[in-house]
């Protein structure tokens, strides 16, 4: 066993890749393999995969990197999950690295599996590229053809220089965003149609619970109603608790009155019967539950959503998430541009997982281009 425990371990790797950002530890094929699984935007899951599986091996010399999974055959097997989220993740949040913020053992290609990791093995999941990358590099390890401190380090590395031309290019779109007090600002209109533009945007799937919660956090005080702190993109009902994807409560209260689920495709039957399950089990009777979706809207699902009044005293309601913008946008024209700054710091808030860093920007970029002409 290593003397030092893995949070140190990682903390020692942290510094030296911080004090050498210029010079990497590793060959050139490495390198090369370590940099296109970190520049992946789409699919995040096997940097922490590699952490947690590298810094067991450092952890304990005696297992097999290719085994991070205890159902494996063998005593050289590990548990990378348990490394994955008792250390790992403790540096990812730290220092806000720019990996997925959670296990990446939940992934669908790295849940459960039960065999060797070899590089003829084809794990499930997009783009495959990242995948056939990840395994080759445990196989470097197996082999000795590289130290597994040294290939950490260097993915340390690789982030940290990430994270800097993130905030390098963040900082600059921002900059040119500023604009003097007597600057027009965008009509309500203008704003709806950048809003269709970003939602227009791949991996958008997140955006509608950030409209909507921007929109109840712009007009809270006087409506006196906000949203509840969302939860994670990924994160399912069960293991939240939540009822929906925007949850309302009276200010200074915290029992739900409203309830929004986003959908990117059409709403069903099916659908609305889910949501009456799931109220079925609130601990307080709701309101409202409406479904929010950037798809068209059936009128036999519209005239189902309206006949469950009477039977649950709930109202359901099935909204086009650009009408329901619209409509907000004009109703408090004289807030529009308070809840563009404010949708605006919930995307840029948002982890990478559910808002892409080329979704940040694109966000940024598309409203420069709109406010250009009241420059």
């Amino acid at each position: 066993m290593n003397n030092s425990i893995p949070i140190e371990i990682l903390e020692k790797l942290y510094q030296q890749a911080s004090e050498n950002l210029t010079d990497s530890v590793v060959n050139q094929t490495t390198r090369e393999k370590v940099e296109a699984i970190c520049r992946c935007n789409v699919n995040k899951a096997p940097i922490r995969f590699l952490m947690s599986c590298l810094l067991a091996k450092i952890d304990n010399p005696t297992v097999d990197i290719r085994k991070p999974y205890t159902e494996i055959e063998g005593e050289d097997t590990y548990s990378g999950r348990f490394y994955d989220e008792r250390y790992v993740e403790l540096l990812v949040h730290k220092y806000k690295l720019p990996c997925n913020p959670t296990t990446a053992y939940l992934t669908p290609a790295f849940r459960n599996l039960d065999r060797l990791l070899t590089t003829d093995l084809v794990l499930v999941g997009r783009p495959r590229e990242v995948y056939v990358n990840a395994l080759q590099i445990l196989d470097f390890i197996f082999i000795k053809e590289e130290k597994p401190e040294n290939v950490l380090q260097e993915i340390i590395r690789f982030l940290l220089i990430i994270k800097a031309e993130d905030e390098l290019r963040m900082n600059q779109l921002i900059a040119d965003l500023k604009q003097s007090e007597d600057v027009l600002p965008l009509a309500s209109e203008e704003i709806v149609m950048l809003l269709i533009q970003h939602l227009n945007c791949k991996g958008a799937s997140r955006l509608p619970v950030l409209i909507v919660a921007s929109a109840y956090q712009t007009v809270k005080n006087q409506i006196g109603e906000v949203n509840k702190v969302l939860q994670a993109h990924n994160a399912a009902d069960k293991q939240t608790g939540s009822v929906g994807d925007v949850e309302i409560t009276l200010t200074n209260d915290d029992q739900i009155v409203t309830c929004y689920e986003m959908k990117d495709k059409r709403v069903t039957k099916t659908d609305i019967d889910i949501a009456l399950q799931k109220l079925s089990k609130a601990k307080n009777k709701i309101d409202n539950y409406i479904f929010i979706t950037t798809d068209i809207i059936e009128i036999e699902v519209t005239e189902y959503a309206k006949s469950l009044y009477e039977k649950t005293s709930v109202e359901f309601a099935v909204l086009d998430c650009i009408g329901f913008i619209r409509h907000f946008l004009h109703f408090f024209h004289r807030q529009r541009n308070m809840f563009l700054n404010i949708y605006q710091t919930m995307v840029l808030a948002e982890p990478t997982s559910s808002v892409s860093q080329p979704l940040k920007e694109a966000f940024l970029a598309l409203r420069r281009a709109s406010e250009a002409d009241r420059r």
